[in-house]
C-alpha cells in the first residue's frame, strides 16, 4: 500500500513511500506537518486502476479514452491534480477554485446556468459536468472544443479574465510558495520544482480520475450478462420502455451518446436555434461549416448537471426531451441525424408516457457513489 506523509522538519523535508504499514526512523527534528490545511490520506486513494466493469473496458470504451501516453492518471499525480483543483490559489483574489464551478454533488458541473468569476463577472456558457471526461472519441474540450487536450483546457480557465485571472508565471508563482505543495510534487514528479506543465499533468490526471461506472443502470446490464436489450431487472417498467427508446432507431439517442460511458464521438449541431446566436465550434475554428456545433457530452449523473445545453437554457431533463421531440430547429448545419428523409428536422412523436420514460432511464445513471466518493472531494480543512 503506498504511503504519503506531508511532514515537514526544520532542515529538510521528509518522505516516504512504502509498502509497510509501519513508520519508522523519522526525523525527530520534525516541527509540524500541514493537516491543518489539507486532510490526505497516508494510503494513496486508488486513481490508476479503479475496479472497472467488463462493459468499461471493451474495445468500445477503451477506442474513445483520450489518455495519452505521456500522462497516464497515477495516484501520485491525481492527489497532487486534487488539492489544485479545490485550490482558491489558482484565482487572483483567492476566491475561486476549479470546484467552484464543477461540484462534485452536481456531476461536477455548475447548478446555474452561468458561472460566477473571480470578481463576480459571469461566464459566457453553461460548466459542463466532467463524469467521465476522459471518454470523447476526438479528445477535444470546451463547448467549442478549442482546446485541444484536456492538458490545454485546464490552464485556459485560471487564465480567463472572468474565471480566474491569473497569468501563467503567477500561477506558479502562487503554487511554489505554498509549501504545502512540496511533497505533493514530489511525490507526483520526483522533485519540488513547479512548472504550468506539472499542474496541467496533475489536473488532467485528476479530471481523467473521474470516472463514473456505478449507477443503477450499470448493475441492470452486469444483472443481463452485458445485453442492453434485455429488460433489467432492477429497472421499473417505465425505465425499461425509456431503455429501449433511448437505443431505438426512433430517437436516436445512442447514435450521438455512444458506447457504456454516453458519450459523444464529436461535436454536433442539435438544431437548438434556426438563427445562431452562439456559433460554438464554428466561432472557434473559423469553419462555417462547423458553425452551431457544440461538445457532446457524456449523460452520466445527467439527472443533476442541469441546467442543460452550452447556455442553461433548460432546467429539467423533461425539457430537453419535449425538445428533442417536437422543438428542433432548422439550423443550416443541423446534424444529418436530426433530420428526416425529407431533410427538415426530425419530430420523434412521443406521446408524454414516453417522454416520462425517457427522463426516466436517463436518471438511472445517476452514480450516487461517485456524486460523494471521498478521493473526488474537497482536502481543505477550512474550505
Amino acid at each position: 500500500m503506498k504511503k504519503v506523509f506531508f511532514l515537514f522538519s526544520v532542515l529538510a523535508i521528509t518522505f516516504s513511500c512504502s509498502d509497510s504499514e509501519d513508520v519508522t526512523d523519522i526525523d525527530e527534528t520534525i516541527t509540524g506537518d500541514f493537516s491543518d490545511i489539507i486532510d490526505l490520506p497516508s494510503d494513496l486513494f486508488n486513481y490508476a486502476d479503479p475496479d472497472l466493469p467488463n462493459h468499461f473496458i471493451t474495445g468500445d470504451v477503451s477506442r474513445i479514452d483520450n489518455t495519452p501516453g505521456n500522462n497516464p492518471v497515477t495516484d501520485e499525480g491525481a492527489t497532487l491534480g486534487r488539492v489544485l483543483f479545490y485550490d482558491v490559489k489558482l484565482s487572483a483574489n483567492n476566491t475561486i477554485s476549479c470546484a467552484s464551478c464543477h461540484v462534485q454533488s452536481d456531476g461536477f458541473a455548475d447548478p446555474d446556468a452561468f458561472s460566477t468569476g473571480f470578481e463576480g463577472g459571469l461566464t459566457g456558457r453553461n460548466s459542463m459536468g466532467l463524469s467521465n471526461a476522459r471518454y470523447y472519441n476526438n479528445g477535444r474540450f470546451f463547448w467549442d472544443e478549442r482546446a485541444n487536450t484536456l492538458e490545454d483546457q485546464v490552464l485556459m480557465p485560471i487564465q480567463d479574465q472572468v474565471e480566474m485571472g491569473l497569468t501563467l508565471d503567477e500561477l506558479v508563482s502562487k503554487i511554489q510558495d505554498a509549501e504545502y505543495y512540496q511533497p505533493l510534487f514530489t511525490e507526483a514528479f520526483g522533485s519540488t520544482e513547479v512548472t504550468t506543465e506539472r499542474i496541467s499533468s496533475a489536473l488532467a490526471q485528476f479530471v481523467r480520475s473521474m470516472v463514473s461506472y456505478d449507477s443503477r443502470y450499470d448493475a441492470g446490464l452486469i444483472a443481463a450478462n452485458g445485453n442492453e436489450d434485455a429488460d433489467f431487472s432492477n429497472f421499473t417498467e417505465l425505465e425499461n420502455l425509456g431503455k429501449d427508446l433511448f437505443f431505438s432507431g426512433r430517437t436516436q439517442c445512442s447514435n450521438c451518446h455512444e458506447t457504456a460511458t454516453f458519450s459523444g464521438d464529436q461535436a454536433r449541431n442539435n438544431g437548438l436555434d434556426a438563427v445562431l446566436t452562439d456559433l460554438g465550434v464554428g466561432g472557434a475554428n473559423g469553419n462555417n461549416r462547423d458553425n452551431g456545433e457544440f461538445k457532446v457530452n457524456s449523460l452520466r449523473n445527467i439527472q443533476v448537471t442541469g441546467p442543460y445545453m452550452h447556455d442553461g437554457r433548460f432546467s429539467t431533463l423533461r425539457e430537453v426531451v419535449e425538445f428533442y421531440n417536437n422543438g428542433i430547429q432548422n439550423s443550416p448545419n443541423l446534424d444529418r441525424r436530426l433530420r428526416d428523409n425529407n431533410g427538415a428536422p426530425r419530430r420523434m412523436n412521443l406521446n408524454p408516457n414516453e417522454i416520462d420514460a425517457l427522463v426516466a432511464f436517463m436518471n438511472t445513471l445517476t452514480d450516487q457513489s461517485f456524486l460523494s466518493d471521498e478521493k473526488f472531494s474537497d482536502p481543505f480543512v477550512d474550505n
